[in-house]
């Protein structure tokens, strides 16, 4: 199935929404920027989950350029979530945002998430940009802890999305799928593989959702420029399209 044969976003007569999610390690911008923003533009996503959004000097300016290029805004995250960050279309009601700093390990990386909730139509959803250590045990207790801000969003559905750095039947993957059902488990289409982005062998991104989020499809495109693909980013983006249930506390 092409890209172009996915279901459309929208909201449907008793207010669940079809809602197009992306999920990509940007790998803090340092590479064509544009072919970035062609390649995000091309999935049309109602929302960005990105992993290594600039953290540094003019971050927010880089990450609003990002935004503007690609027909989004800025949601929530960046260097105040060590990295991960949320774009969204103005199709999203937002409710709130918070980023969290997860505890520091001396010697390693900081890492954090980037979260939200938001609503599209009758729809209400609770959103988590991560991208997990590259150590092992640091990684697991990351994922408890992944999994506990997911219920303290207080939300009937979540769609969690990142660089897990670790590939299907690890321990971490694991411990997140005894929860969160797999985007490309449950509905698979497209390419499977996410890195590298020039020769690619393994999956270590991921889009899950709580139960009750219906996965349509799920997976890495395949029917985009290859030149943008391998030019924009050291990853390939997973596309998921979800229909979300009506909240009945929700007023479309």
């Amino acid at each position: 199935m092409a890209m172009s044969e996915l279901p459309d976003s929208g909201t449907g007569p008793d207010g669940s929404a079809v809602v197009r999610i992306l999920s990509y390690n940007v790998r803090s911008m340092r590479d064509d920027e544009d072919a970035l923003a062609r390649v995000i533009r091309s999935c049309a996503p109602d929302l960005v989950f990105v992993q290594e959004a600039p953290r540094f000097f003019r971050w927010r300016k880089h990450a609003a350029r990002l935004a503007a290029k690609s027909d989004l805004v800025v949601l929530s995250g960046g260097a105040t979530a060590a990295g991960p960050l949320l774009l969204c279309s103005l199709r999203a009601s937002v409710e709130r945002t918070e980023d969290v700093l997860l505890p520091l390990t001396p010697g390693r990386h900081r890492r954090g998430l980037a979260t939200a909730v938001v609503r599209f139509g009758g729809a209400r959803l609770g959103l988590v940009s991560c991208h997990l250590s590259l150590y092992a045990d640091e990684r697991h207790a990351q994922a408890g802890m992944l999994l506990d801000r997911v219920a303290a969003l207080g939300t009937p559905y979540a769609v969690v999305a990142g660089d897990l750095n670790e590939r299907p039947g690890g321990r971490t993957w694991t411990r997140l799928t005894k929860e969160l059902r797999d985007g490309r488990e449950a509905a698979p289409w497209g390419a499977e593989h996410t890195w590298p982005a020039t020769a690619p062998d393994r999956r270590i991104d991921a889009v899950l959702a709580t139960p009750g989020v219906e996965f349509l499809a799920c997976g890495v495109p395949t029917d985009l420029d290859p030149r943008d693909l391998t030019t924009a980013t050291d990853h390939l983006p997973v596309l998921a399209v979800v229909r979300v249930p009506a909240d009945p506390s929700v007023r479309a």
